[in-house]
C-alpha cells in the first residue's frame, strides 16, 4: 500500500518575503531530502483540490473566509507574523482541500497513511483570526470533514510543534467527537497551551496540554505520548489519528529551545502508528506546520515518512519508557487522570 502525499511546487508561491522564515525554500529543502531517500518510491502523490467555502465553514467564520479572500491578488500583512501575497489565498484553499482529500484516500484504503507536505501552515488559525503564519486551520478543517462528512466519532488529533496550537484547540474547544493532545513549548508563543485548559461543557477533559520547559527533548516528548497519549488513546479507540507536525522542536530550529532530533520524530510517530495499527490501520495523516531550520526539516520530514512505511526506533522508545517522568509531564498527566483511565 503506498503512503500518500500532498507535495507539490505551487505551495512555495505563498510569498511572506525575503526575510520571513516561513518561506517557500523550506519546502525546497523537504523535496531535496526526498529525492535523496531511497525509500522515496513508497509515495504516492494525490492531486490538489482547493477547499470549499462549506468544508471551511465548518471551522471559520464566514467573516474570516471573506477576509482571506480579499488578500487575493495583492500583498498584505494581516498582521505583524501573517503575510499575505498575491496567491496566497488561492494555495492556503489547495492546501486544505488537498489535506481533506488525503484524509479521504487514508479513510477509504487507497493509501496506508499520509502526509500533507504544504503551507501555509495552520494550527494557529482560530475561527475569527489568522495569526502565527497561519491563515486556515488546515487540519481542524480536516477533522471537521471526518467527523461531519464522514460520521466519524472519535478523531485525535497530535500536535507536536514546538508552538501550541490555539487556533484547533479553541475550535474544539467544546466538541467531544475530538480530542487534542499538544506537546509544547512553554512560555512561548502564543502563550496558551495551560494544562488546566481541558475543555468546555460536552468536550470537557477532551483537551490535552502537556506544557513543556525548554531543553526537553526525545525522552520527555516520548515520555508523555508513552504516560498521557497512549493511556488516553487506549480509552478513546481512535477512528483516525491527525497530526499537526511541526518541526520547530527540533534541537537545530531558530524560532524553539527544544532539543528533539530526527530520530526523535521518528519515535513519535512510530508511537502513532502502533496505536493506529490496534484501532485505526493506515489512518496516521499529518499537515505540515513549524519548522525553520530548513537542513533540519528535510532530514526529519523524511525520517518520520521512513517511520510512517514501518521503520521503527525501539531502542530510544525503549529508554524512555523506562526515564524517569519528567515534572510537566507528571503534572499534566495528574490533570488528565481526571477525566481518562491513566495507567
Amino acid at each position: 500500500m503506498p503512503l500518500g502525499v500532498v507535495r507539490d511546487p505551487v505551495f512555495r508561491e505563498h510569498d511572506t518575503g525575503p526575510y520571513h522564515c516561513e518561506v517557500g525554500d523550506r519546502l525546497a529543502a523537504i523535496d531535496q531530502a526526498i529525492e535523496q531517500w531511497e525509500g522515496r518510491d513508497c509515495l504516492e502523490a494525490l492531486p490538489l483540490r482547493p477547499a470549499t467555502e462549506e468544508e471551511l465553514k465548518r471551522v471559520h467564520h464566514p467573516s474570516h473566509l471573506s477576509r482571506i479572500a480579499s488578500t487575493a491578488g495583492r500583498a498584505m500583512d494581516l498582521d505583524p507574523d501573517t503575510i499575505c501575497s498575491p496567491r496566497s489565498h488561492e494555495i492556503a484553499l489547495l492546501a486544505a482541500g488537498s489535506l481533506i482529500d488525503l484524509c479521504d484516500a487514508a479513510l477509504s484504503g487507497e493509501v496506508d497513511h499520509g502526509f500533507a507536505l504544504v503551507r501555509p501552515p495552520g494550527h494557529h488559525a482560530t475561527t475569527t483570526r489568522a495569526m502565527g503564519f497561519c491563515l486556515y486551520n488546515n487540519i481542524a478543517a480536516a477533522a471537521a470533514h471526518l467527523i461531519t462528512q464522514r460520521g466519524l466519532n472519535r478523531v485525535l488529533i497530535v500536535d507536536w510543534d514546538v508552538h501550541h496550537g490555539n487556533g484547533t484547540e479553541d475550535i474544539f474547544y467544546a466538541e467531544p467527537r475530538v480530542t487534542y493532545f499538544s506537546t509544547h513549548q512553554s512560555p512561548l508563543y502564543p502563550g496558551t497551551g495551560q494544562v488546566g485548559a481541558v475543555g468546555h461543557g460536552a468536550g470537557q477533559g477532551r483537551n490535552l496540554n502537556v506544557p513543556l520547559s525548554p531543553g526537553r527533548g526525545d525522552v520527555e516528548h516520548l515520555a508523555a505520548f508513552h504516560h498521557i497519549l497512549a493511556p488516553v488513546a487506549q480509552s478513546l479507540m481512535p477512528e483516525f489519528i491527525l497530526v499537526s507536525a511541526g518541526f520547530d522542536a527540533h534541537r537545530e530550529d531558530p524560532l524553539g529551545s527544544m532539543m528533539i532530533d530526527s530520530k526523535g520524530f521518528a519515535a513519535l510517530t512510530q508511537v502513532l502508528v502502533e496505536l493506529s495499527r490496534e484501532f485505526c490501520p493506515g489512518k496516521v495523516v499529518m499537515a505540515l506546520e513549524g519548522g525553520y531550520n530548513q537542513a533540519a526539516l528535510g532530514r526529519a520530514v523524511v525520517a518520520v515518512l521512513r517511520a510512517l512505511n514501518g521503520s521503527r526506533e525501539d531502542e530510544l522508545i525503549d529508554q524512555a519508557a523506562g526515564a524517569d517522568m519528567p515534572a510537566e509531564v507528571e503534572r499534566a498527566m495528574q490533570t488528565a487522570g481526571n477525566f481518562w483511565r491513566l495507567a
